[in-house]
């Protein structure tokens, strides 16, 4: 054989050669390469979905937080106003009481006083009939009987005038 037959197999050799290497390497790539990737980057997308869905779960609760503070809010300024409301009401309703209480004493006080100068008068009376008759009692131990019956006769006189008046 000659020589251009030695480098014509040697040529369609190394073409034989490159042709079955990368026929092992697309059969390679086909059978372990493309898989890896093809999983590896399902699993990528996986991931993607899956923070993605949390994500907007994430948004999700921050909307639901968001609505449930400006609910709180209101929530807060409807207590606030009730509570006012109701000091104002507690306020006049205490108010009321203590002014009706104080009418109440004061009506109390004005019977007790009108009470007490009634019985004030009374042992006044007392006192004074009391000290008027010792008067009258020492006046008339000391009377002689002409005084006497000049005093009687002009009691008698008054009495029966006072009784043609």
């Amino acid at each position: 054989m000659s020589d251009a037959t030695y480098e014509a197999v040697a040529v369609w050799s190394q073409v034989a050669g490159s042709v079955l290497f990368m026929a092992l390497l697309v059969y390679l790539w086909i059978r372990f390469l493309a898989p890896a990737v093809l999983s590896a980057q399902e699993r990528k997308n996986a991931e993607l979905a899956e923070a993605e869905a949390r994500r907007d779960a994430a948004l999700a609760d921050v909307e639901a937080a968001k609505s449930d503070v400006a609910s709180a809010e209101s929530d807060v300024s409807a207590i606030a106003a009730r509570a006012q409301s109701d000091a104002v009401r507690i306020r006049d309703r205490i108010l009321a009481e203590a002014r009706a209480e104080g009418e109440r004493l004061m009506r109390n006080a004005g019977g007790e006083l009108d009470r007490s100068r009634a019985a004030a008068r009374e042992e006044l009376r007392a006192d004074l009939l009391s000290a008027a008759m010792q008067i009258a009692r020492e006046r008339a131990a000391a009377l002689d009987t002409a005084t006497d019956r000049k005093l009687i006769g002009e009691t008698v006189d008054a009495a029966d005038r006072g009784a043609r008046a």
